[in-house]
């Protein structure tokens, strides 16, 4: 499925129609925040339900402590993940490996991210990913050669998005 956030006006595809349709992918306009991307097979997709009053009401703090979420998912593998300035998600060596988008309504989260674990990655270049052209995508099986076992993924993100939200105290994120 390609989702469209607030920020795309509208779908402007880098394939043709038949590219999407062959393959069965959907193209919607989702409730949240970002422009566009894929989700599809080997994606851990998280849609965290967070009061945002504890980091006081900040969107940006809000997405910055999930890259560190999925910075740590990363780390607990052995792929050094990065934040890259003035880009939203989670990066190795100058490639997206996470999307974020979120929606907040009465200052509750809802959406979340997407991080490639494995499957196919075609599907980003036929579409300008997050609006950043040039913009390549990797995963996780890319990065280590094989596709980790999704339930070690899961338990790492839940692991990790305990250690980071669970403190009433989150420093300066």
């Amino acid at each position: 499925m390609i989702t469209l956030g607030s920020g795309a006006k509208e779908f402007r595809p880098l394939a043709e129609p038949d590219f999407f349709h062959n393959r069965g992918i959907e193209v919607i306009r989702a409730g949240r925040g970002g422009e566009t991307t894929y989700h599809g097979p080997g994606q851990l997709i998280a849609y965290p339900i967070v009061s945002l009053d504890p980091i006081g009401r900040d969107l940006h703090r809000f997405l910055r402590l999930l890259e560190e979420v999925l910075i740590r998912v990363l780390l607990s593998f052995g792929i050094p993940g990065e934040k890259l300035a003035g880009k939203t998600g989670a990066w190795v060596a100058g490639r997206k490996i996470a999307s974020i988008g979120i929606g907040v309504r009465k200052w509750i989260s809802w959406h979340g991210c997407a991080l490639n674990v494995g499957g196919d990655l075609s599907p980003f270049r036929a579409i300008v990913p997050c609006g950043l052209a040039g913009v390549e995508m990797t995963s996780m099986a890319e990065c280590l050669g094989d596709e980790p076992l999704r339930a070690e993924v899961e338990a790492g993100f839940i692991r990790s998005f305990a250690e980071v939200f669970a403190s009433k105290h989150l420093g300066d994120w």
